[in-house]
């Protein structure tokens, strides 16, 4: 529902009540419309139970290997693509390639959306997650530039309807309490992923074949992997809590009415443009959007890591295993700050504002600390990794402090693209001129991660202030009493009241909603 024009009055038993159509409202309201729902705490906490059980191992596992796959380009550096005599990629090409993954990513982030909007959301995921797999082992076969650069282009065009698909989901089967934790366990699987990418590529190593490289190895187990989980989430993934298959209609009900708090709704399958002009006209949007593309420009350490290592002076095998501990690394610094940003009361900003402190700290060391310090410049580089973590936050955040299906799908989308207009700047800071040291680049990352601080403090401060606003203007009665007629199988005609939080209305328009800080 987009605005007060959407509701019209109409007499049904001499009664004058405003009415919805029953396409503007949440597809939660078919469950929940006219019925006077106590929640038992107790099986509200079973279903949550039940609903991590199904979720969280499928959201974790593709997470995982969505990452592993994305990042094996820059594990394959060290695995023999930039030295082979077979495939001559230049530091120039290979940084390209890491650029041109994300301006497909850019082009499709929108029409990514748009499908989510309008298509069962587990299903056009798992479609995505197969074609991904199967470009994913057509790396192996590619044996100059405009071969690699087909299949990072279908990965980026891909990789567009994961994050903000898994944001959606998250929103829809979790309380605005319980989302920061999720979108963290499930991205903290990027630090599993470097795990298993380093033990693999270990193992790739060992391999004697004349056929096939190490890094052609790489990329075909990683991609018969990411083609099993394909499979898996296309049998086992649900598209809503309204049509989970793993839960009871009570169940249903129960997953629904849990969620009621989040006055957000599950989801609503028409566009509705209002809403998006809304997103467009929304200051925490751009927020947002410029926080995360600030905060992405940094996000290339991803790909440069293994050279970046190599460039304190370790040979390949040791890189490699030195690899498995940015993992680890990465596992607990979004451990720690998600946790924090839970359990610290309004503390999402300032948890990750105390990230970037940490980074920045690391930055500064890898900048100062003497070359022939190899320990060292590790242990600083590895501090840095926390600046990961905030972004892991705001991507909570954004599901949290957005209401409106059609808005909250706009919201993500622009937050993608601001992901993938970093990501695709970022690897062209890492020239060969600044190897091996990388004094250059690191000032760069040490000024974006403190621009990205401030960013985090200015939203908060914002929704505060937007807060305190709404509470001086008291309580909105205006979508207290709404209806939807539905007609029973014997013809006859029925209201049934649909609760404010099922309405599908923005957080703009619900002026009893209020922002998480």
């Amino acid at each position: 529902m987009e605005s007060d024009s959407s509701i019209e009055k109409r007499s049904v038993d001499e009664t004058t009540k405003p009415h919805i159509a029953t396409q503007d409202v949440d597809v939660a309201a078919e469950l929940t419309a006219g019925k006077d729902f106590v929640l038992d705490p107790a099986e509200a906490a079973r279903v949550r139970r039940k609903i991590d059980w199904h979720l969280m191992p499928l959201m974790c596992i593709l997470y995982m290997m969505q990452f592993a796959d994305k990042t094996t380009l820059g594990q394959s550096a060290v695995l023999g693509l930039l030295t082979s005599p077979k495939h001559h990629l230049t530091q120039s090409q290979f940084n390209w390639l890491g650029t041109i993954f994300y301006l497909f990513f850019l082009g499709f982030e929108w029409p990514q959306n748009l499908a989510l909007q309008y298509l069962p959301v587990g299903k056009w995921m798992s479609i995505n997650i197969l074609v991904w797999a199967i470009a994913l082992l057509c790396h192996a076969a590619a044996t100059n530039f405009g071969g690699f650069f087909a299949c990072r282009a279908f990965l980026g065009i891909c990789e567009g309807a994961i994050t903000p698909g898994f944001m959606i989901v998250t929103s829809m089967f979790y309380t605005r309490q319980e989302q920061t934790q999720r979108v963290g366990y499930w991205f903290l699987m990027n630090g599993a992923a470097i795990i298993l990418l380093g033990l693999v590529a270990y193992g790739t190593l060992h391999i004697n074949s004349t056929v096939l490289e190490a890094w052609q190895w790489l990329m075909i187990i990683t991609g018969i992997i990411t083609f099993v989980v394909a499979i898996l989430f296309w049998f086992f993934f649900p598209d809503s809590p309204a049509n989970a298959w793993f839960l009871t209609p009570e169940e249903r009900v129960i997953a629904i009415e849990r969620i009621k708090v989040n006055q957000a709704g599950v989801e609503n399958k028409h566009f509705k443009v209002e809403q998006f002009i809304e997103c467009l006209k929304d200051p925490k949007t751009w927020l947002f959007f410029f926080f995360s593309a600030i905060s992405n420009v940094t996000n290339s350490l991803s790909n440069q890591r293994q050279l970046i290592v190599a460039g304190f002076g370790f040979n390949p095998l040791q890189t490699t295993l030195l690899g498995c501990v940015d993992g680890v690394v990465e596992i607990i610094v979004i451990f720690c700050t998600v946790t924090s940003a839970t359990y610290w009361k309004n503390g999402r900003a300032y948890s990750g504002v105390l990230a970037y402190c940490v980074a920045i700290l690391g930055s500064i060391l890898v900048n100062t600390l003497p070359s022939s310090d190899r320990v060292g410049l590790l242990f600083s580089y590895w501090i840095s990794i926390s600046s990961i973590a905030p972004f892991v936050v705001m991507l909570a955040w954004v599901g949290s402090t957005t209401a409106g299906h059609t808005k909250r799908l706009t919201t993500n989308a622009i937050v993608m693209i601001g992901y993938a207009v970093g990501n695709a700047a970022g690897p062209q800071y890492w020239e060969k001129k600044y190897q091996p040291r990388n004094h250059i680049p690191w000032l760069i990352l040490s000024i974006c991660w403190a621009v990205s601080a401030l960013l985090l403090l200015a939203t908060r401060f914002y929704l505060a202030w937007e807060n305190a606003r709404r509470e001086r203007a008291g309580p909105d009665t205006r979508y207290d009493d709404v209806y939807v007629t539905e007609k029973l199988p014997d013809g006859s005609l029925v209201d049934k009241k649909v609760d404010k939080a099922f309405l599908d209305l923005t957080d703009m328009q619900n002026r009893d909603y209020r922002y998480v800080l």
